[in-house]
């Protein structure tokens, strides 16, 4: 299937490793043009290295006002034109409610969720008809997952938020939809399962959680990932996607 990408140009926020890496690099594979993000510049030039041709990217945090508009023109400079995001971050600490510090919930607040929301503004007030913006959220923005209050406090907020910049592009022929990854097999999801007493005893019990038994890939998301982005999926807007391998159970 043709996907439409062919000299197609996004931003991926965050996209140094796991989904935004998996993504990036079926969006190249497929003939797009790519600017990537991380607040790593070691981790950039890595990346593009990786990446190959069509692709360019810098350290830039996602809390920083600034970010947006130097994405935006590294995509304008390099590339001539912008036709979408792909929105993702860092989780937020792990950890229970009552043991969060303000401070653990201010600094989620302005990368996570503020940070996010002022980079699909801008990027939606540059695109044009045929423009695509995704944000990447978790299972946790319908229901929420053990150990991970502040993402279960965030996510949904951010995907309502989509979906009302999803109404309010629309009428521009701009769509905005999110991706709900479960337990897909990244450096992040390694990392939680390493916080169980016994890391191998929680993985085995959250495949099981799992219709298909099995944690998702990097590949898998990043195939759906593009998908949405790409003019393929032309009349989805407003969406959230579950890429969970059947892990939330409610429509």
């Amino acid at each position: 299937m043709d996907l439409g990408l062919t000299d197609r140009t996004y931003i991926l926020t965050g996209a140094t490793g796991g989904l935004g890496l998996a993504t990036a690099k079926v969006l190249v594979a497929d003939g797009a043009k790519v600017v990537i993000s991380s607040r790593s510049q070691e981790s950039v030039d890595r990346t593009l290295s990786e990446l190959g041709a069509n692709t360019t990217g810098l350290a830039a945090d996602n809390a920083d006002p600034e970010t947006p508009a130097r994405l935006i023109a590294a995509a304008r400079e390099t590339f001539g034109r912008l036709d979408g995001a792909l929105i993702s971050v860092g989780g937020p600490a792990a950890g229970v409610m009552m043991e969060r510090t303000e401070d653990e919930w201010r600094s989620a607040f302005e990368s996570v969720f503020l940070g996010s929301i002022r980079l699909a503004t801008a990027v939606g007030a540059e695109l044009g008809e045929g423009g695509s913006i995704a944000f990447v959220l978790s299972s946790s923005a319908k229901m929420p997952v053990a150990n991970l209050a502040i993402s279960n406090g965030l996510r949904p907020g951010l995907a309502m938020a989509a979906k009302t910049l999803a109404d309010e592009l629309g009428p521009r022929g701009i769509r905005v939809n999110g991706l709900l990854p479960g337990r897909v097999d990244t450096d992040r999801v390694q990392e939680l399962d390493s916080l169980a007493a016994d890391p191998a005893a929680a993985r085995a019990a959250n495949e099981a959680a799992i219709p298909l038994r099995r944690y998702g890939t990097p590949e898998e998301f990043g195939n759906v990932a593009a998908f949405l982005l790409s003019p393929a999926a032309s009349f989805i807007t407003g969406a959230m996607v579950p890429v969970d391998g059947g892990l939330t159970r409610g429509l």
